[in-house]
């Protein structure tokens, strides 16, 4: 059993929290339960001494000074990054330049939700294995591929650029393999990616603006809603 907070191992967790190496932490026993049912084999697992979980036992004291959740955590993980080669269609969704981690985690969340093949993130993305992308995601990032990409021309399918109040209204139906691309709420999307894209369409609202995240739940709603299960 780990007693100390000067454990090698732990000390190798909080440095993984911070800067990952190809290696990142998921906390909690949802989202190892999420790993598991996954198929994610963990390099190391860490669980409370007492809690009855699978793993190295860790003093619980010992065990909440490493977490980075305020209450505390009976059980972490350490597993490998895996990136997709290219990101697939039939629905696949796009991000650039989204540099809130949580809304990384929240739109995998929703893709996952609603049936998306792929996430794929673009340049200027927030890394999606970082903590606060992880917990946000709710175990989707474990179920989806996940690309990086560095042109819409890597998208699959039609690419639709999603701009605030530009291009015909999204609407649900369509056909064949298609590539939504959402960007930060602020900035938006860079004028080369719009022009790199077969499409603009806009999600009508009354307001100035969407948290890009639910900008991004929206759009996959729409297209994946006459979708096979």
């Amino acid at each position: 059993m780990i007693t100390s907070p000067h454990n090698e191992k732990l000390k190798t967790v909080r440095k993984l929290q911070r800067r990952r190496d190809g290696r990142f932490v998921a906390e909690g026993e949802d989202l190892l339960a999420a790993a598991d049912a996954a198929g994610w084999e963990p390099l190391e697992r860490y669980v409370a001494a007492g809690s009855g979980l699978a793993g190295t036992e860790v003093e619980p004291r010992v065990l909440a000074s490493v977490s980075q959740l305020g209450s505390g955590t009976r059980a972490l993980a350490v597993y490998r990054e895996r990136w997709a080669p290219a990101p697939a269609g039939p629905l696949c969704v796009a991000l650039w330049g989204l540099r809130d981690p949580g809304n990384v985690g929240t739109v995998l969340r929703s893709a996952r939700a609603f049936g998306a093949s792929a996430v794929a993130l673009g340049p200027g993305t927030a890394d999606p294995y970082g903590p606060k992308a992880v917990r946000a995601s709710m175990g989707a990032l474990f179920e989806l591929p996940v690309a990086r990409v560095a042109s819409v021309a890597e998208l699959p399918g039609e690419t639709i650029a999603l701009v605030a109040r530009a291009g015909a209204p999204l609407q649900r139906g369509v056909q064949g393999a298609v590539s939504v691309v959402v960007g930060a709420e602020r900035e938006g999307l860079p004028a080369d990616v719009v022009a790199g894209c077969d499409r603009v369409a806009h999600i009508p609202i009354a307001t100035e603006s969407l948290n890009a995240a639910m900008a991004a739940t929206i759009a996959l709603y729409e297209l994946a809603n006459d979708r096979p299960n």
